[in-house]
């Protein structure tokens, strides 16, 4: 039967708007940007003034964050907005030709390239089938073994032991926390460079335990690279986490109540530079003494010292 009344009409669902692949890719740009550095995202919110749900939605690529906030999380990140945007090598004809020469190069290929690089501008390269530095640097996150293991390869090789972390201390005449509390990461890296630029002038060999934020820093990386043996010292995060807690200091996940979610982070963040090391170790497969051989053969092999 026909009526004049009309049929209530079911409101149409509304499909979430698609993400824009420029926001996504920026997203993924942040949170690498993030675990590199080692921060939270509940620290580079505070850092960058904006909201912790708001740098959330930055980082997964929902919504459009306004240029003012990507200035602002750009300097809490310690980076230029440019490579915030991915858009670093547009800043002369030359970035634009080198880009342009290592474009779609493997990793092999661009490794040789840097060290040509390293050479040409005068950073120190060893020729061909020469035996490595010996000067010998140990990188990885806290409680990978370092300083332990540091100190008992410095005992075997009769070479002197450097605890960086503690150089740039003396250098600034308070702890690592406090120097980015009071002056801020930029001014720990000034320091981190200095006590590595004073190492590598004083010892011609010595077992170097570098801080793990180190590779965060291109500059000061490049410089170690060029004149050190680098071996990384790995560990499943189960035992980063348990080591630096019998240490009795969380840093630098203590505010963070999905610790374990960023120490995953800051290590997925960091390996692609930590691989860049010429050897690597991981701790967590056998004991300690086990371990020590094991990186006393490396470390000898790649000195081409006697066993």
């Amino acid at each position: 039967m026909l009526t004049n009344e009309l049929e209530p009409v079911a409101a149409p669902v509304a499909s979430p708007a698609p993400r824009h692949s420029f926001l996504v890719a920026l997203g993924e740009r942040v949170r690498a940007l993030r675990a590199r550095r080692g921060m939270t995202r509940r620290a580079v919110a505070v850092a960058a003034q904006v909201s912790e749900r708001h740098l959330a939605n930055l980082e997964y690529g929902e919504g459009n964050a306004s240029i003012l906030v990507l200035q602002q999380v750009a300097a809490a990140l310690q980076c230029s907005l440019a490579e915030l945007i991915g858009d670093i090598t547009t800043s002369s004809p030359e970035w634009l030709l080198i880009r342009e020469l290592l474009a779609e190069r493997d990793e092999e290929s661009l490794r040789r390239a840097r060290i040509a690089l390293a050479e040409l501008l005068g950073g120190a390269s060893a020729p061909a089938g020469a035996a490595a530095s010996p000067r010998v640097a140990l990188v990885g996150l806290r409680g990978a073994g370092k300083s332990t293991l540091g100190a008992m390869l410095a005992e075997d090789l009769g070479f002197p032991f450097v605890e960086l972390s503690r150089q740039i201390e003396q250098f600034a005449g308070c702890s690592v926390s406090e120097i980015q509390a009071l002056y801020g990461v930029n001014a720990y890296r000034r320091y981190e460079r200095r006590a590595l630029e004073e190492a590598i002038q004083i010892y011609p060999e010595a077992v170097i335990a570098t801080p793990g934020g180190l590779v965060s820093d291109p500059a000061n990386f490049n410089l170690l690279l060029a004149h050190c043996s680098t071996v990384w010292l790995k560990a499943d995060p189960e035992d980063h986490m348990r080591r630096v807690m019998a240490q009795g200091d969380l840093r630098p996940m203590a505010a963070s109540r999905e610790a374990m979610e960023d120490l995953r982070g800051i290590l997925a963040g960091r390996a692609p530079f930590y691989s860049k090391a010429q050897r690597s170790l991981d701790t967590s497969a056998q004991p300690l003494e086990a371990t020590f051989w094991l990186l006393r053969r490396q470390v000898r092999e790649l000195l081409q010292l006697p066993a």
